[in-house]
């Protein structure tokens, strides 16, 4: 398959999943890109009744540009108990709950994805029939109609044997319009705003903000601090650089930030995120402008100031984050 026909695959993937567009996604140099059946999760206190749940290896891992598994946690109010995420099969899953369970006995009264992506709610299903699950407005749609897919893009990446054949569906109880915000009392001062501004990485972002705490569950679209770089492929660029920037803008200097697949950091941290993209958007501008070709551009747009370590640069950086910005970019030419 040609490269320059990726992009195309992949601005429709999670509106269309089929399974020939699947079996032509580039593979990343390592498969699975983390082992979700190897995978161990530890509890970071990150304020008063506020926890991060990470991988053991993010503080180790992070910084040498190793992919990491994804990053949750959970909110405990007087009323009982918010989690982020759930994570990506049964093993996972548990080692949640044990995790949760030896903070609190409160019943867990709403369970959040922040993406549509397997890794952040394939074990739904397996929450208590009274949580409600709270999800971005088109991430529910597209996990009704494109489930199945999904499922086999998550093994395509993450391996076969892993827990992921046995998700099911469970809706979501809430959903979150874009450009609107979903606020949650826990009480006890515990006061969540659920925020879906658009796609800043896909169109089924849903970011987590404790305005009093200042604590940020960032997913996916600040997927971890430098060297990481971000994962724009799900076909679209100009929409997540405005969002990106929007909500780094309204973080506080002193906002304590969960990545979602990196060590917790600050909003210096995943400036670097931001810079990247904006880089990306201005050469390709000037590449557009002079009228060179998407191969072209790739031998020119090779932002090797961005490529630090992170063993996925190339694959994500040649295969769809620049493809995506140069089909926007063009089709949004003056």
């Amino acid at each position: 398959m040609k490269k320059n026909h990726v992009v195309t695959i992949m601005t429709g993937l999670f509106l269309s999943l089929n399974f020939t567009a699947i079996a032509q996604i580039p593979l990343p140099p390592q498969v699975p890109i983390w082992d979700g059946n190897k995978v161990e999760l530890t509890l970071h206190k990150v304020a008063t009744d506020v926890y991060a749940i990470q991988p053991t290896s993010v503080e180790s891992e992070t910084t040498k540009g190793i992919p990491q598994a994804t990053s949750g946690g959970f909110i405990v109010g007087d009323k009982g108990v918010m989690l982020i995420e759930c994570f990506l099969n049964k093993r996972l899953f548990e080692q949640e709950m044990k995790l949760i369970r030896s903070v609190t006995s409160k019943p867990i009264l709403y369970a959040v994805n922040t993406s549509d992506h397997g890794d952040h709610c394939f074990t739904d299903y397996l929450l208590p029939a009274n949580t409600l699950i709270i999800q971005n407005e088109f991430a529910k749609q597209n996990l009704a109609k494109n489930f199945e897919g999904i499922k086999q893009f998550m093994i395509m990446l993450f391996g076969k044997g892993r827990g992921i054949e046995e998700a099911t569906y469970r809706p979501a109880d809430i959903t979150v319009a874009k450009n609107n915000k979903f606020t949650v009392d826990l009480g006890g001062g515990k006061t969540v705003e659920l925020i879906n501004t658009g796609s800043a990485q896909s169109p089924a972002d849903l970011f987590v903000w404790m305005p009093t705490e200042k604590v940020f569950w960032a997913g996916n679209p600040f997927i971890a601090e430098s060297p990481t770089i971000p994962w724009l492929f799900d076909g679209y660029f100009l929409e997540p650089a405005a969002n990106l920037k929007k909500m780094y803008d309204m973080l506080p200097d002193d906002a304590i930030i969960i990545p979602g697949h990196g060590r917790i950091t600050n909003k210096a941290g995943i400036k670097y995120t931001l810079d990247y993209v904006q880089s990306l958007r201005q050469q390709v501008q000037a590449a557009v402008q002079k009228g060179l070709t998407l191969e072209q551009t790739k031998q020119t747009v090779t932002m090797k100031e961005y490529d630090k370590g992170y063993e996925l640069f190339n694959w994500l950086h040649y295969n769809f984050n620049l493809p995506n910005a140069y089909k926007d970019i063009s089709n949004n030419k003056q």
